[in-house]
């Protein structure tokens, strides 16, 4: 079960290549078990765990063991109303659990469609677009403690979860691995259109009052039109966070440009990371292999062949030249290892 000296480039959507010192794939928590128990015994021996190594840019090689999870698992646990709990393994790719999750008039996650990586990632990042987070149709979670193998359900609370933040990057990052991840969906047709440029496709299609399908459809042509398709051209989605700014700073910055687009959010103001970066005249910059994408500014891309650190160089030239012109610093949501 466990290999050695094993190529990551298939398993990082940047396509990096790199290599690890040992790795397993398993497909049930007895195999979990099984590897963890093998791991406890090692010394000096770290742990990454894989899922859809769609948030990872690898600058070097992994010293240690790579766990790949492929635990697999769609169900409805329980109906309440038109509430609907469903239970989904953390193995299981996110666009295609939306996509199921739809097809059986489960509603509330055709915001987050099209958004790459595995189900068990997604509480960990609080994954959010247009308007919806995880923690708006999260349930519980259960996890396997790394170092006991014991195994813990966690609350909506005990994730404690923020801005692309939980407690999985906090206080118990390193310490878990995530096993199945329980939503609760609703059966209605609410939907929430009144963020981005929804609505602009719904208006273009001629649709006036959406089903859930439909927002999945526009969320998803939208995300096409912006994004390049990882298994085509080499990304991790948008690679920093939009920033949250105090009123002092957005008054400077408007001082310049007026016309900065601003979204009211719980500490201050948030500010599209892809308007500063393209600002900064980053949109569409190539450096051979690599660079920033031509229709994207948040997103940096790997045309073949590039490493990890030439990646790494250019967000940081990024983040200075943000820094320097707007006095806010970008934090990158993509883990740099």
């Amino acid at each position: 079960m466990i290999q050695e000296n094993v190529s990551l480039k298939p398993f990082n959507t940047f396509g990096i290549e790199v290599s690890t010192q040992f790795f397993a794939e398993v497909n049930s928590e007895a195999q979990l078990q099984d590897v963890l128990g093998w791991y406890r015994e090692q010394s000096d021996c770290p742990l990454l765990v894989l899922g859809g190594g769609s948030n990872l840019l690898f600058t070097k090689n992994w010293p240690g063991l790579t766990l790949k999870l492929n635990l697999l698992e769609k169900s409805l646990v329980k109906t309440e109303g038109d509430f609907v709990y469903i239970k989904s393994g953390a193995g299981e790719p996110w666009p295609e659990f939306v996509v199921w999750t739809l097809e059986n008039g489960y509603n509330g996650l055709e915001n987050l469609s099209l958004i790459p990586g595995n189900v068990g990632a997604s509480p960990m990042q609080n994954i959010g677009a247009y308007g919806v987070e995880i923690k708006d149709v999260f349930a519980s979670l259960e996890a396997i403690n790394i170092k006991t193998g014991e195994k813990r359900i966690f609350s909506k609370q005990d994730c404690d979860f923020g801005y692309r933040e939980s407690v999985f990057k906090q206080s118990e990052k390193g310490k878990w691995i995530i096993l199945n991840v329980t939503f609760k969906l609703h059966t209605t047709a609410e939907v929430k259109v009144d963020y981005g440029t929804i609505n602009t496709v719904l208006a273009a299609d001629k649709i006036k009052n959406p089903t859930p399908k439909q927002v999945s459809q526009a969320v998803t042509a939208i995300r096409q039109s912006k994004l390049p398709d990882p298994k085509l051209l080499g990304s991790a989605g948008s690679f920093f966070k939009n920033p949250v700014i105090d009123s002092d700073t957005l008054s400077k910055i408007k001082m310049t440009h007026p016309d900065v687009p601003h979204y009211k959010a719980e500490d201050g103001f948030k500010l599209p990371a892809a308007y500063l970066i393209d600002q900064a005249g980053w949109k569409g910059k190539t450096y051979d292999n690599y660079g920033v994408h031509k229709d994207q500014a948040l997103v940096i891309v790997n045309y073949g062949g590039a490493s990890g650190a030439d990646i790494w160089q250019l967000a940081s030239d990024i983040r200075a030249s943000v820094e320097e012109r707007f006095g806010v610093l970008l934090t990158p949501e993509v883990n740099v290892i």
